[in-house]
């Protein structure tokens, strides 16, 4: 198991997120916990995804499974077996020559274009962890055709946050969902 984290899947875990399901946290507690255990993250050299974990986590004392995940993280990150890194090309603040589709960029949230330049600049493409930021239903679908996949953790929570945040829109379809 292989990739990139957005930070929303450390608050959910940490409950640090009012909103989300009980099954949401559950979901990414587990899959947090199974990284930990076998699996490799994929950050940039630069640290951008790691600095964003620290600003919204608490380490000393860790208080939750998001903080927990974090501290093993730093722990881990000069191990290639457990941390894989990637160079970014920074042009202009949150712009990178990684980034998947050019004409996508400008529409995605400036902290949030770091994940999907780390998944596409790494030679595997792995997929980026989404738990319950909505606006990457919008995005999906352009990344998937540059090769890059979105997994939703959470995705009945997601689609919920779809539905409050633009009342009237139809939910976009998920990733494997057929028509």
């Amino acid at each position: 198991m292989k990739a990139v984290i957005d930070t929303n899947v450390l608050l959910v875990a940490n409950q640090q997120h009012a909103d989300v399901s009980d099954d949401c946290v559950e979901t990414c507690v587990r899959r947090l916990q199974a990284m930990q255990e076998a699996g490799v993250v994929v950050i940039d050299e630069g640290y951008r995804i790691l600095g964003e974990y620290q600003q919204k986590t608490t380490l000393n004392p860790p208080k939750g499974v998001g903080d927990v995940f974090l501290k093993w993280l730093l722990r881990e990150t000069g191990n290639p077996a457990r941390v894989e890194q990637v160079a970014l090309t920074e042009h202009a603040a949150d712009c990178f020559a990684e980034f998947p589709d050019p004409a996508l960029e400008p529409q995605f949230d400036p902290p949030d274009r770091k994940f999907a330049a780390v998944a596409h600049a790494h030679a595997d493409k792995p997929p980026i962890w989404q738990a319950a930021d909505s606006k990457w239903l919008n995005w999906w679908p352009a990344l998937q055709a540059r090769g890059v996949a979105v997994e939703f953790l959470c995705p009945d929570d997601v689609c919920q946050f779809y539905r409050n945040k633009f009342p009237g829109e139809p939910v976009p379809a998920l990733p494997g969902a057929t028509s």
